[in-house]
């Protein structure tokens, strides 16, 4: 299920939490700094997706501070292994993803939070995905693959 809705305008720009947003087929969501190609590490890096179950248990672990903003990704979910979608479409509402690879913490998220991050999100940061069928997601959405 979809917990949080986040975009940035540009790189480094706070994250604005909306209830629903438009994903644009090949692009990226509507107003996220991703939607532009030259933002992109790579042209299929349209979106990102973190578990809220591992930004709350890094918060129990360490008991530092790091709420579902932080991290700086895209679509955050819950009861949702993410890791098991490399390489496979899936829905997020009616929109149709692939997952493409995992985001692994980078000294960047450390830089903007802690960096405890480095070492507790490895296999745990979240996933690269690309849109393959737009429309609009909102908060609540079921996240769903087919086995």
């Amino acid at each position: 299920m979809v917990t949080h809705l986040l975009i940035a305008t540009a790189r480094g720009a706070p994250m604005t939490s909306l209830h629903s947003v438009q994903a644009l087929a090949g692009q990226g969501l509507s107003g996220d700094r991703y939607a532009n190609p030259a933002h992109r590490r790579s042209p299929d890096y349209q979106v990102t997706l973190i578990e809220l179950e591992n930004i709350e248990s890094f918060v129990v672990t360490t008991g530092l501070v790091l709420t579902p903003e932080m991290p700086r990704r895209n679509v955050i979910t819950r009861g949702v292994n993410l890791n098991r979608l490399v390489g496979k479409c899936f829905t997020v509402g009616p929109v149709t993803l692939e997952g493409l690879e995992l985001c692994e913490p980078c000294s960047l998220f450390a830089k903007r939070t802690h960096r405890e991050v480095l070492k507790f999100f490895i296999g745990k940061g979240g996933l690269r995905a690309r849109i393959v069928t737009g429309g609009e997601v909102h908060i609540g959405d079921r996240v769903a693959h087919d086995a």
